[in-house]
């Protein structure tokens, strides 16, 4: 025989040798397969194909059991409960779309938007409705307790890509309304208007004991009655706003310089002052907001109290609003009252 036969005869017993064994393989493989693909755990299925490959299993820690899809395993429950214990997300950045994914076009609530069903006063003020009721011979007669609503929305004009930035424009409303004095037609005894248009930016500045400087805005801002002759309130202001936070707690200061105001209400700021101050501190969905201003070289001012419940129905929370001092309205602004009012509220300033 020559010698290329015999190195074909060779091929031929190795080949059967290697086919033998991959038969045998092969029969005994897929019973292992089968067995570790049965097993639900990711853990113990690749430690049981790791045995089946003679290889030892890698020892780190269990996995997560796998979620059906439909009801959450109890490992992601618990991560979700941790996630809702972490430090809230900043008040401010929140109110006024700083997050860099924010819509660069947000049209939003602003100041709080409520429907006061009662408010009542402790000093009804008739004095400049007297001139009316003098022209049309009848009594002074307006009810100490009214209604009381407020509307308040703002609009992104422009912001940077990083949303640092922006132009706002805003308007509020609010309306005091005799809705149960049916004697003079259930009239609105004042309602203000106050458009207004202002730069904003985030200075993101750590002052230190967890504080931190997020809001800047400077901007114009006018508020007026609407009205003619003696009722006629109005006045014009440049403001400043500076929003400090900590954790669930917000400092707003505003600052402001007022112009256009000399016929309708000449001393105007002896009562507003210059400035205010409005703290708001949100706990377990409830906010509670505490507003103070006023001229120290008058000794005149006003402070407002408000709380606000978590959510009843859909939106709407219970809101109760105290206020004592000057200016609760523009008509009102150099009388002195305090009053109690309870309904339903949309949002508070942040």
């Amino acid at each position: 025989m020559t010698q290329p036969t015999h190195r074909l005869s060779a091929a031929v017993s190795i080949a059967a040798v290697f086919g033998a064994a991959g038969s045998a393989f092969a029969q005994a493989l897929p019973s292992a397969i089968v067995d570790c693909a049965s097993i639900a755990l990711d853990s113990e299925r690749l430690a049981c194909y790791d045995r089946a490959a003679g290889r030892a299993p890698s020892a780190t820690g269990a996995e997560k059991p796998a979620s059906s899809g439909v009801l959450p395993s109890l490992a992601e429950r618990a991560e979700s409960a941790a996630g809702a214990l972490r430090a809230p997300a900043s008040l401010i950045d929140a109110a006024w779309g700083f997050d860099k994914g924010s819509n660069p076009y947000i049209i939003d609530l602003y100041n709080q938007n409520y429907l006061l069903v009662a408010r009542y006063t402790d000093h009804v003020n008739t004095t400049p409705f007297q001139p009316l009721f003098q022209a049309a011979g009848k009594p002074e007669n307006l009810d100490n307790t009214e209604a009381k609503f407020q509307i308040s929305f703002k609009l992104r004009l422009w912001t940077t890509e990083d949303r640092r930035w922006g132009v706002w424009a805003a308007y509020t409303q609010q309306s005091q309304w005799q809705v149960y004095n049916g004697d003079t037609s259930r009239p609105f005894r004042d309602t203000n208007y106050m458009p207004e248009l202002f730069v904003s930016y985030k200075p993101d500045i750590d002052l230190g004991g967890g504080f931190k400087w997020n809001l800047l805005n400077v901007g114009y801002n006018h508020q007026s009655n609407g009205r003619s002759d003696v009722l006629s309130r109005s006045w014009d202001r440049i403001i400043a706003t500076f929003g400090f936070e900590r954790d669930n707690f917000a400092l707003l200061a505003k600052a402001w310089y007022a112009f256009n105001y000399k016929e309708d209400n000449p001393n105007i700021t002896d009562y507003y002052g210059y400035g205010s101050l409005t703290g708001i501190y949100k706990w377990r969905d409830n906010s509670f907001s505490l507003m103070a201003r006023g001229n120290l070289s008058k000794g005149k001012g006003a402070a407002e109290l408000t709380w606000m419940s978590p959510r009843l129905l859909g939106p709407l929370r219970l809101y109760v609003q105290g206020f004592t001092g000057y200016g609760e309205s523009l008509i009102d602004y150099n009388w002195n009252q305090s009053t109690i009012g309870a309904g339903i509220a949309l949002n508070d300033a942040l």
